[in-house]
């Protein structure tokens, strides 16, 4: 029997034997294709070559690919865990062929892996082809020995694959591994008729030859192509001749780890549906964290969070009830580290992301699964079946509760919900907080420039030099159209054939500058940008009469470029004090350089102390000291992995990269400009840290001759606070505690005081008792009140009249507080504090809620107070 990593090394070892090359997984995010949530098939990290977009070193690949289907076309979320074969995250075992061979070698290399490597039994292999492909059915016939009658036309549902909605696509034909009879559904059981476990697809030939658009169109190829898939889950499960995927090797140590965990047995059936779906949703999740995932409430970020979620449902079934997925984790290392290092060099971090997000989430679940089932409670006393979409959304917007998961408690009450309610509910929300926002999200980058500067090749000189005298190769206007000549004191596009400008890109801004032609200065370039394909182009305007195809120099700023080639080395300096100081998880998740500061956004769950502040800032100045040379070289991607160079998470890169190494400190991807010596950057410092979401930080810091700005400018603040202070500098703090010390003590006996005059007003009110429709009520206005006062107050009210529903009321400049309690006894009788709130609230224009015996609520109408008290005697 073949373990899995048996499986997975003896199918890259036999295409390599093949002159494929060995391709390593890419990450879960594609990289710049928007088409896409996360990679679901091996091709994706070739789509531009299929496309013709991209070339490589080689023309065959073999890749053993991370994927994930959870989105899009290919959504499998609601089959995991209840059939033997689907699953969020699995992996793909491939071969590609990009415009070398086609049909006859896919199939033949395919036919005899399966049946000389792994020996599979010919006569429990069938294969489906297109029906309109009749080349492939012949080519099966003529290079095999399958029997005819194993060969099935299906139609394009079947067997005409494509990547998403738009994309490289073609024909396929579909390798199956019959079961035998034992796993039959009945008589109708076969290829194309039924969809039962008997015979199961375990490849899929793509024959890659067209691209289809966003309408639909079918464009040819430029060189038909070969894309190949077989799930490792899957094959495993045939050659380990077990029933389902989750009874191989990559499950079962999950699995028993979950039944340690819960002290009960797995069975291979409805009852194991909670393990299954655990075992599944932990290798999802721990390799999204591991890929840069964080969870939040939009995009990737919630799905890892839908994903999470669903587990620690599921694993409150089984009676786990705290956190237990960052249990797992060990387990599933044990199971896949050897061939996904990312999981052991990531393992505390996916460790403390999980809990962080548990515990969160079992606090919002205990909640949402008791307001859950007392709607459900509602609908059977109303007889209702359907939850309603504002139902469900109320638990999703107000409680935090996925709606998801209220799918899954309806469904497990025989009940349904109107998903296309609750759609309809989310999308009157967004309206109503855009509508709000008042922003206009409109985007800054020139769209079509991307179109024009395709048409020319602008060399960049920018490493080396800052001024460049060069011809120009074509003027536009903003809105793309060609200029014959130049409009004056207007901003246009301007493309060269060389620059030394930086087009921004990689979170460094771009270069400006001024220009000059026959050595008069004629315009100035406000804004250097670059296309999606690399190539740079200015925005520029011109005060002086240019010749639209003559030669211009071109100087970029000197001071403001050096000043930001400081910031931006420094980033590569702040991220590797980061992995020393946090770890090696806090990876850059984002940047953004200029002139003034660096701003560095990175992976981390906790605030950092000021402690490890001042670490990073010294480490990285040490290393500034360190006098390292600043050096650059291009490499093959795979090259500069091996020699540890950092990628940047969500970048795309080619074949060949730039590496920047700062001696032993640091060696990074980049493309950007840097000083030639650490020691140019002169010095660091941190001028804030915050949180930007869940998981991620931001640094913001300056270097050079802004830390000494900076520092003069906490200079003067000090000597600003020492003269009013009326203290030298270094005693400040002790001054500023002595007083916050000498206020709370004057607070307190300014609320003692307050609280004497308040038995005072108590005891004269008393006679102000009413009784209403048999409630003994006492209502009382006062001004200046807090609302700790005013329930101070109320418990006074209380302990001496008994019986008694209070009502109070405070008034100061633009602000209202409203307290109304109500005794135990009256509670019973169905007076309820929070009722009355709710309706006087409105009144004086605020809102607010709270229990049956006691509510509150603020207000911003204080003119309204009296009016709101009054409403009072009204509702009893």
């Amino acid at each position: 029997m073949y373990t899995t990593v048996q499986i997975r090394e003896k199918f890259l070892k036999y295409f390599e034997s093949k002159q494929h090359q060995r391709i390593s997984s890419s990450s879960l995010i594609p990289a710049e294709d928007p088409t896409l949530m996360f990679v679901n098939a091996g091709m994706v990290q070739f789509k531009n070559v299929f496309l013709g977009l991209e070339e490589r070193a080689y023309k065959r690949a073999t890749s053993s690919q991370k994927c994930l289907r959870i989105s899009g076309k290919h959504n499998d979320f609601e089959a995991v865990g209840r059939t033997p074969r689907h699953h969020t995250f699995f992996e793909m075992l491939g071969n590609f062929s990009f415009g070398d061979y086609f049909k006859k070698d896919a199939i033949l290399f395919a036919w005899e892996f399966l049946t000389k490597e792994l020996k599979l039994p010919k006569e429990k292999l069938w294969v489906t082809i297109y029906e309109k492909d009749e080349e492939a059915g012949k080519l099966w016939l003529a290079l095999t020995d399958i029997s005819p009658e194993r060969i099935v036309k299906l139609g394009e549902k079947d067997n005409f694959w494509s990547m998403g909605d738009v994309g490289p696509c073609g024909p396929c034909t579909e390798i199956h591994y019959d079961r035998g009879i034992d796993y039959s559904c009945g008589d109708e059981c076969g290829l194309g008729k039924c969809e039962c476990d008997r015979i199961t697809e375990i490849w899929n030939l793509v024959f890659m030859e067209f691209n289809r658009d966003d309408k639909g169109v079918l464009t040819p190829l430029p060189k038909p192509s070969v894309d190949t898939g077989m799930g490792l889950e899957r094959i495993a499960a045939v050659m380990q001749e077990v029933d389902s995927n989750y009874d191989t090797d990559l499950f079962q140590p999950i699995i028993r780890k979950i039944e340690g965990l819960t002290n009960l047995k797995y069975y291979n059936n409805d009852e194991g549906f909670p393990f299954r779906v655990i075992a599944d949703h932990i290798r999802s999740s721990s390799f999204l964290i591991a890929d840069g995932v964080l969870p939040s409430n939009e995009g990737r970020g919630y799905i890892l969070r839908r994903i999470l979620r669903r587990a620690v449902r599921y694993g409150k079934t089984l009676g786990l009830n705290k956190p237990f997925l960052s249990i797992l984790v060990d387990t599933l290392i044990e199971v896949m580290g050897s061939a996904y290092s990312e999981l052991i060099e990531k393992r505390d971090f996916i460790i403390k992301v999980l809990k962080v997000e548990e515990e969160r989430f079992l606090e919002t679940l205990n909640e949402g699964m008791v307001l859950t089932e007392n709607i459900l409670n509602k609908m059977r006393k109303e007889k209702r079946t359907v939850m309603t979409g504002e139902e469900a959304f109320i638990l999703y917007d107000t409680y935090g509760f996925p709606v998801e998961l209220t799918e899954d408690l309806v469904k497990e009450n025989n009940l349904s919900l109107d998903k296309a309610g609750f759609i309809l509910a989310m999308e009157k929300q967004k309206e109503l907080t855009r509508l709000s926002s008042g922003k206009n999200n409109f985007s800054q980058n020139i769209a079509f420039a991307n179109e024009l500067v395709k048409l020319n090749n602008t060399v960049f000189t920018g490493y080396d030099s800052m001024e460049e005298t060069t011809e120009i190769l074509g003027v536009f206007s903003l809105y793309g159209e060609k200029l014959n000549e130049i409009n004056l004191n207007t901003e246009v596009i301007l493309i060269t054939a060389k620059t030394p400008f930086y087009g921004e890109s990689g979170g460094q801004i771009g270069d400006i500058g001024k220009i000059y032609a026959n050595d008069l200065y004629v315009g100035d370039i406000m804004d250097s940008k670059k296309s999606t394909d690399g190539r740079i182009y200015h925005i520029a305007k011109f005060f002086s009469i240019v010749e639209i195809n003559g030669k211009i120099s071109i100087k970029l700023d000197k001071l403001r470029r050096e000043a930001i080639m400081r910031n931006h080395s420094a980033t590569h300096l702040l991220h590797r004090a980061l992995n020393n100081v946090l770890g090696k998880h806090a990876t850059q998740k984002g940047s953004f350089v200029d002139d003034k500061y660096l701003r560095f956004d990175f992976s981390h769950f906790e605030n950092l102390t000021r402690i490890e502040i001042d670490k990073i800032e010294d480490l990285v100045n040490e290393y500034i000291l360190a006098h390292e040379d600043v050096a650059t070289q291009i490499l093959p991607i795979e090259k500069a992995k091996k020699l540890g160079a950092m990628a940047i998470f969500g970048e795309k890169y080619g074949d060949e990269v730039r590496v920047v190494t700062m001696g032993d400190i640091s060696l990074e991807f980049c493309g950007g400009t840097h000083v030639k010596n650490t020691s140019h950057i002169g010095s660091f410092k941190i001028l804030s840290e915050s949180s930007i979401g869940a998981g991620l930080r931001r640094i913001e810091a300056c270097t050079g001759l802004e830390t000494i700005q900076k520092t003069r400018e906490l200079d003067a603040i000090i000597n600003s606070l020492s003269g009013h202070l009326k203290v030298p500098p270094k005693e400040i703090t002790l001054k500023i505690f002595n007083l916050q010390k000498e206020l709370k003590e004057l607070q307190m006996e300014k609320q003692k005081l307050n609280m004497e005059l308040a038995k005072t007003e108590v005891n004269r009110s008393l006679d102000k008792v009413e009784e209403i429709n048999g409630v003994p009520v006492l209502i009382e206005e006062f001004v200046g009140k807090t609302m700790e006062e005013l329930r101070q107050i109320s418990d006074m009210y209380r302990d001496k009249l008994g019986t008694i529903l209070v009502v109070l009321g405070s008034k100061e400049k633009n602000k209202v507080n409203l307290l109304v309690t109500v005794t135990k006894d009256l509670v019973n009788k169905n007076v309820s504090a929070g009722s009355i709130i709710k309706n006087i609230a409105p009144i004086v224009g605020g809102g607010g809620g709270g229990r049956p015996d006691m509510a509150q609520a603020g207000g911003k109408l204080p003119d309204k107070l009296t009016e709101a008290l009054m409403e009072v005697k009204n509702i009893l």
